[in-house]
């Protein structure tokens, strides 16, 4: 049997949340390498010098870096939900660009430098209307059903809400806020967001995913 992949992640990061839950739900079993931020280990440097988390290494070598990236590898591995037929690539730039450049300086005033914008969260929750419209026709983003739309930007939009709880309560987005509900009280979600000591040499592996047994290093 090939050796199971190696995953370097990091519990609270919304990209590799999304990549967590795909490797899940497409069955590929990881060895997990909770990382911490302020002390990246070296192999994770060796193995991608940006020092970003989600890195997927393959049996083979091979290096994935990229969050999306690793969502698609998975699923080209096993789609049993069938979310690459509810991919929208457009929907997901959004989220990645524009979204998440007013949501990164709405979470953390000051950290930036100005580019002209006074009300981040303001520009932030402009581009949720178009999600809200949307799901005036189905429960999910592409349909009757969740896809690799959904599991891409939740994590975003729950970091979003998370700024302020009450002010996103009281915002005109039903649909939305019971569709963020609804994904974060699903199995899959609590699924991937358990805790990890941080990993460090010569540990023993954790394996995270479907009828993984996790040992005792988890749950720190």
């Amino acid at each position: 049997m090939s050796p199971a992949p190696i995953l370097y992640s990091f519990r609270r990061c919304p990209y590799a949340m999304r990549a967590r839950m795909a490797l899940w739900v497409a069955g590929v079993r990881v060895e997990l390498r909770e990382v911490k931020l302020a002390a990246k280990p070296p192999a994770l440097i060796a193995a991608s010098p940006k020092g970003t988390v989600p890195v997927l290494v393959l049996a083979d070598g091979e290096v994935i870096d990229q969050s999306l990236d690793i969502m698609r590898w998975a699923l080209a591995q096993s789609d049993p939900e069938g979310w690459r037929l509810r991919d929208d690539a457009d929907l997901i730039a959004v989220n990645d660009g524009v979204f998440k450049h007013h949501l990164d300086r709405a979470k953390y005033p000051g950290r930036y430098e100005e580019d002209g914008v006074t009300d981040h969260r303001a520009e932030a929750l402009a581009l949720l209307a178009p999600l809200e419209a949307r799901l005036a026709d189905a429960p999910f983003l592409c349909g009757q059903a969740r896809g690799l739309s959904d599991i891409a930007l939740v994590p975003f939009i729950r970091q979003f809400a998370a700024i302020d709880p009450a002010w996103f309560a009281a915002q005109p987005l039903p649909r939305l806020q019971a569709w963020l509900d609804s994904l974060l009280a699903a199995d899959l979600f609590g699924s991937v967001m358990g805790k990890f000591a941080p990993w460090a040499e010569g540990d023993a592996p954790v394996f995270f995913g479907p009828h993984s047994v996790t040992p005792a290093q988890a749950g720190a």
